[in-house]
């Protein structure tokens, strides 16, 4: 009879974060939530930035809840969250300052400012990212241009799991997955793009080793062991952005698949062997990321279910209180492709009215302006299925390969409409599920580092036997070619 052991994933998004019980009885893992918590960034004197402290309380209180079960026996500690954002130590490993949101304004300009410098394709082709104004490469530029003092007395820079990692084990380290959200790795060898990074005068003597997914960090630092109850629990480097792990998780994912990890950001790609850094993935807008076990992920970011979240949020504060299920029912009712946007239009970025942003852009595009709720979320799932729509096309084009199923994870495969929506759209059957990809993916890492798993394979296999699937089939009928037409014409898409 197999052993049963116990890992914790620690999974932190952008908006929430949480503690994960995952339970390995040798064929398949059973998940509890131990802790979850609220997460946003706060607004200080004009700048947005993370409670770094709060979150770190959050999850020494997490893990304090999971000492309180007795029966638990830790096998392992992995932690991951969303990508680019960092924290920057003194030579004495202080942090120095609260970490900067991704969302935060003063990366404005700062891409036009690097092309002076080094071409926009150079810094492609360098790092097979594709620049976005809020990756790590911007934000450290934005720095110099500023003089940050933070950045003249910074020693080390962490990503965010690798600096709450550090925190847990006392080794500062980043890992390979979270490093190439950063637009500062090498993409053809193993360390930093020094070259890159010199040509911008960001100090490279800030840039710790890179670690790869499974690196055993270290025991649970003493002080954190004996504050939360713990014992000295290995911790280890997962895939430590929060996509690299859905994506490791995703059962049945092959060469035929494209994925979707559908949650505040939707990221769409395919899983390749390689880093594919061509022109023509440089001009369809997608980035090379690496993945589990050497592979990588080709994918294109599309704003997500952030649209219609900040659309709630902004209905709650007018005294609408619905909540996601009572959302997607509204959009049920009205009817079908009346106003169709683009999700990456930068007024969409943080406007201080999403719903009015979204109205005035159907307005600009001589469509109707979405009045009621309902019209509002339909528009929203309506423009994200398209938008998947034009990156499957967008794909086959990058790679000669066009995928023939869609694979949707996390959040937004719960759903139903959204996914309905899509499959319709890209005319593809999908399987959603499952939701934890990002939690199954971290205890995979871990379990694998821990010799419970013989691969990744192993790894997916244990997710499907852990959950129930749902496929759903392209349904005729709507006029999806006519509203791509419409989209491709409106499109600011440009990829600069």
């Amino acid at each position: 009879m197999a052993r049963t052991l116990d890992f914790l994933a620690i999974d932190l998004g952008a908006s929430s974060g949480r503690v994960v019980r995952g339970r390995w009885d040798g064929a398949r893992f059973d998940l509890s939530e131990v802790h979850r918590f609220a997460n946003e960034p706060i607004s200080q004197m004009g700048r947005l930035q993370w409670n770094a402290l709060g979150i770190w309380s959050e999850i020494k209180r997490g893990l304090a809840r999971a000492a309180v079960d007795r029966q638990i026996e830790l096998a392992g500690i992995g932690l991951d969250s969303w990508g680019v954002d960092f924290g920057l130590l003194d030579r004495t490993g202080n942090l120095l300052g609260n970490p900067y949101s991704y969302r935060d304004g003063r990366t404005a300009g700062m891409m036009t400012l690097a092309f002076e410098q080094v071409p926009r394709r150079d810094v492609f082709m360098a790092t097979g990212v594709q620049p976005m104004q809020y990756n790590t490469l911007y934000q450290l530029l934005a720095m110099v241009h500023a003089r940050d003092p933070q950045l003249d007395a910074a020693a080390t820079l962490l990503t965010l799991p690798g600096l709450f990692s550090y925190w847990l084990s006392g080794r500062p380290a980043i890992e390979r997955t979270h490093a190439s959200t950063t637009q500062c790795l090498d993409a053809g060898a193993s360390g930093w793009a020094t070259d890159l990074l010199d040509a911008l005068r960001i100090p490279t003597r800030i840039f710790p080793p890179v670690t790869d997914p499974g690196t055993l960090l270290g025991p649970l630092s003493v002080d954190v062991a004996a504050e939360t109850g713990l014992a000295a629990v290995p911790v280890f480097a997962v895939a430590s952005h929060d996509t690299a792990s859905a994506v490791a998780a995703i059962p049945g994912l092959d060469a035929e698949s494209a994925y979707i990890s559908s949650g505040t950001w939707s990221l769409m790609g395919v899983e390749t062997r390689s880093p594919i850094v061509t022109d023509a993935v440089l001009a369809g807008g997608f980035t090379n990321e690496a993945g589990v076990a050497g592979t990588t992920r080709l994918l294109r970011n599309i704003p997500g279910l952030w649209l219609v979240a900040e659309c709630r949020r902004r209905w709650q504060r007018d005294g609408l209180d619905a909540d996601w299920n009572e959302l997607v029912a509204m959009a049920e009712r009205v009817p079908a492709l009346r106003s169709v946007i683009d999700p990456d239009d930068p007024s969409l970025l943080n406007p201080a009215h999403m719903p009015a942003a979204i109205g005035a852009l159907c307005h600009a595009t001589g469509q109707k302006r979405p009045e009621s709720v309902g019209e509002v979320v339909r528009c929203c799932l309506e423009s994200l299925a398209l938008r998947c729509r034009t990156t499957l096309d967008d794909l086959a084009t990058a790679t000669g390969n066009r995928p023939t199923a869609l694979r949707v994870v996390g959040g937004g495969s719960q759903n139903r409409l959204l996914c309905q929506l899509t499959a319709d759209a890209c005319e593809l059957p999908l399987v959603a599920g499952p939701v934890e990809a990002t939690a199954f993916g971290n205890l995979i890492v871990q379990a694998l580092a821990a010799g419970e798993l013989g691969g990744v394979a192993d790894g997916r296999a244990a997710v499907a036997a852990s959950i129930t699937r749902e496929t759903y089939e392209p349904r005729p009928g709507a006029d999806w070619d006519g509203a791509l037409s419409r989209l491709r014409n409106m499109s600011t898409h440009t990829n600069n």
